[in-house]
């Protein structure tokens, strides 16, 4: 498990540097992204680091603070929405980035951080040391708690904006809910009920959003030529009206490219640092949500399917801490730290080739992002730690 995350690790730097580099890219954005690989090095020194320490504490003393830890991530989501929408806190504290308060400062570090991103694993441990007693999740009535612990932070997080976060939580939930014991049927009963309530939803949520969520539809020319002629179907998919050409220079702009990128890669790619849409800054954010089609051009279908391949050897050695644990909070904690990564992975690379919407969702291990990369080293260093603090058990027979 551990050589796979560290193999990860490296694509991951290795990859921010192969789309920084100076030579082989427009000037302007090189400046920029040149030496983010360093950054994302320092950050996963960082996570080695808290990876260590949180081994050498025993997890269940991590379960006895955990809703004290899930209390201060709440206060710092808080407090980014104090400074958006009462006053402005100072500068020192808070970080502005295109109209979105999703980042706290570390005080004379030049460092700043994701509450939201603290706010995964925070919730993890939360709810994996609630959903412990069985009389917590038996009961339809029962299951109002778990839903207390997810739609708060749910709820702050959403008004930052950051929706890919939003988005995580809920499978989640259902994923330790569902190995808890919850009976299926309370489980398909509050899905129903979400199908029911989305609407209700759709009509509050930004355009932007709106637009994201509907991109994976407008895909279609077809469908994109009947909106543009229709203002009722354009408000409902984007909320305003909708044209071609703004879709191809804005809306769609990251997926076109992103697309192109993927198919671009063929079979082989072009090879490392190698490629149009390295060499000639075609793809936006392709060191952070759009680092999986980097990779596919580069290292085309073979190399991206190496990559899943990497990524399944994680979610087995995962799959197989929690399965042998005979201790219902390590039980809960690790499959919660393992259907995180595996609904990131699979929402990261599903976007990037238009078969999911654009979230934000980080490639984890990969994206570029000290938050996200330090908080997911800390899982799996809590993941290891439940891997080798089972409890012993007794055979169920003996062999003379």
């Amino acid at each position: 498990m551990l050589l796979a995350v560290a193999a990860l690790v490296g694509i991951g730097i290795a990859t921010i540097y192969a789309v920084g580099n100076p030579a082989e890219i427009a000037a302007g954005h090189a400046e920029k992204i040149s030496n983010y690989w360093q950054k994302q090095l320092l950050f996963a020194i960082l996570g080695v680091v808290a990876f260590i320490l949180i081994n050498r504490i025993d997890y269940r003393r991590l379960g006895e603070l955990s809703y004290s830890l899930y209390g201060f991530v709440i206060i710092l989501l808080m407090l980014l929405l104090v400074d958006k929408y009462i006053f402005n806190i100072p500068d020192i504290f808070i970080e502005q980035n295109r109209n979105t308060y999703r980042w706290v400062k570390i005080p004379f570090t030049g460092l700043s951080f994701q509450p939201s991103e603290l706010c995964k694993l925070a919730y993890v441990l939360a709810l994996g040391w609630f959903l412990r007693y069985k009389s917590n999740y038996r009961n339809f009535s029962s299951l109002v708690g778990p839903f207390i612990l997810t739609l708060l932070p749910m709820f702050l997080i959403l008004l930052e904006p950051d929706l890919g976060t939003v988005l995580l939580m809920m499978p989640i939930l259902f994923t330790m809910l569902f190995v808890a014991g919850a009976k299926v049927k309370h489980l398909l009963t509050i899905i129903v009920l979400a199908i029911l309530v989305s609407p209700l939803l759709w009509v509050v949520i930004q355009p932007y959003q709106k637009m994201r969520i509907s991109c994976v539809l407008l895909q279609s020319k077809t469908l994109r030529g009947i909106t543009e002629k229709s203002p009722t179907l354009a408000k409902i998919l984007v909320g305003q009206n909708f044209t071609e050409r703004q879709w191809e220079n804005d809306w769609g702009y990251n997926l076109i490219r992103s697309k192109y990128a993927v198919s671009a890669g063929g079979l082989n790619g072009y090879g490392f640092r190698k490629g149009p849409f390295i060499k000639y800054d075609f793809l936006p954010e392709r060191h952070n949500d759009f680092i999986f089609a980097t990779i596919a051009q580069q290292w085309g279908f073979i190399g991206s399917v190496g990559l899943i391949g990497i990524y399944l050897i994680f979610f087995i050695c995962g799959l197989e801490i929690a399965s042998e644990h005979t201790d219902p909070f390590g039980r809960l904690v690790a499959m919660g730290i393992v259907s995180m990564f595996f609904v990131e992975l699979i929402v990261n690379a599903s976007m990037t080739i238009g078969l999911m919407p654009i979230t934000g969702i980080t490639l984890p291990f990969i994206s570029y992002g000290g938050s996200s990369l330090f908080v997911s080293l800390a899982a799996v260093g809590l993941l290891n730690n439940i891997g080798r603090c089972r409890p012993f058990t007794i055979a169920s027979s003996i062999t003379q």
